[in-house]
């Protein structure tokens, strides 16, 4: 696990911001289709389909992604859609979070 002093992590998140950022964009994606899916899904054995399928997939791939890419450089993402995230930081051996 990486371990972040408070000034890495803040030198971080001009970097982080955009993801954040972009996660949410996705999420949003695929709530405008979550109901369309349901019916997909419920009609997929009558070799049903959903408009706009691949736009689905992609932004669950980027979701996937980006949050990857966060937990690569040790950052936990906590709740995208308030922007909450943890860097692992040592304080008097101790393992704390520092939230942002």
């Amino acid at each position: 696990m990486k371990l972040f002093t408070l000034e890495e992590a803040d030198d971080l998140i001009p970097i982080v911001r955009p993801k954040l950022e972009k996660i949410k964009i996705q999420y949003r994606q695929v709530a405008s289709l979550r109901e369309s899916v349901k019916a997909a899904a419920i009609s997929a054995e009558l070799g049903g389909g959903i408009e706009n399928g691949s736009v689905y997939v992609k932004s669950l791939y980027e979701i996937g992604k980006i949050t990857t890419e966060l937990f690569e450089l040790g950052i936990r993402l906590k709740d995208y859609s308030r922007d909450l995230i943890d860097f692992p930081s040592l304080r008097d051996e101790r393992v704390i979070l520092l939230c942002w």
